[in-house]
């Protein structure tokens, strides 16, 4: 299947997403995609039929206190739900995409240099259709940069990645947060019929250096998929570890603890 075929059918299917659904076949609908894919309905805020379309149920919110966030000061938590696609350090600019495969750090931010990380470690997360599709503030931060970086829309599918280098050509965005211990970026890669993401408080599209910074707390929202895609997060030298007790694999939750900070 060539990219512009893919794209295209993307394209269409977030066109369809978009179609609104008659009332009375909404809770038809998402229940035969909930019993499709094992999405659980039960921690969803509004009532089915309060999502007109495929792709606001994709977004859906959650209940309020359906996920706890992790209160040590001393860890950071997951900014998502979903399974731990990898957990690399980053050495000589490469990271791990899945089974050994290694790519550029640069060529994932869009060409972005950041010294800093050489030596950081990275932990890259898959959502699948059945997960939670809202992306929050992995720690209290301030977004400083964005860069939107137009691409191809393959599948980020464990099965995929572990025989496609994916994640540094797909439709992404790299945003940069501050935190008080330092700098983490967070990229937000998208897939095939997911070439739509958002960031809270800011226009699609808008390049480089955000003034003034958009700030977000620990566990804020702070951007959605519209269907399930991945994120990695990259922390630099000598801030973070991961967890010793996480393994590529692993599913997590947004608010879970995925690594602890190194300095205090």
């Amino acid at each position: 299947m060539g990219t512009p075929f893919r794209t295209a059918l993307s394209r269409t299917v977030g066109w369809l997403a978009d179609c609104k659904i008659p009332r009375p076949l909404r809770a038809i609908v998402y229940r035969g995609y909930a019993r499709a894919t094992g999405a659980d309905l039960s921690q969803m805020r509004l009532p089915l039929e309060e999502h007109p379309c495929l792709g606001a149920f994709f977004a859906r919110r959650l209940k309020e206190g359906a996920r706890t966030i992790e209160r040590d000061p001393a860890l950071f938590v997951s900014p998502v739900d979903g399974t731990l696609q990898s957990l690399s350090p980053l050495e000589q600019g490469t990271i791990l995409q899945a089974k050994g495969k290694p790519y550029s750090v640069r060529e994932l931010l869009g060409g972005e240099e950041d010294p800093a990380l050489e030596g950081g470690f990275s932990w890259t997360i898959y959502l699948s259709p059945r997960d939670y599709h809202r992306i929050h503030a992995h720690e209290s931060c301030r977004l400083t940069r964005a860069h939107w970086l137009a691409g191809s829309l393959y599948s980020v599918a464990p099965a995929v990645l572990a025989r496609r280098m994916v994640l540094p050509v797909n439709e992404r965005v790299a945003l940069r947060l501050e935190t008080a211990r330092g700098a983490f970026w967070l990229v937000l890669v998208g897939a095939t019929n997911v070439g739509r993401m958002r960031v809270v408080g800011l226009e699609t599209g808008r390049e480089g250096e955000l003034a003034p910074a958009l700030p977000f707390e620990r566990g804020a929202e702070l951007a959605r998929f519209e269907m399930g895609s991945t994120i990695v997060l990259l922390a630099p030298r000598g801030l973070t570890a991961p967890l010793e007790s996480l393994r590529e694999g692993d599913q997590v939750k947004l608010g879970q603890a995925i690594g602890r900070y190194l300095i205090a």
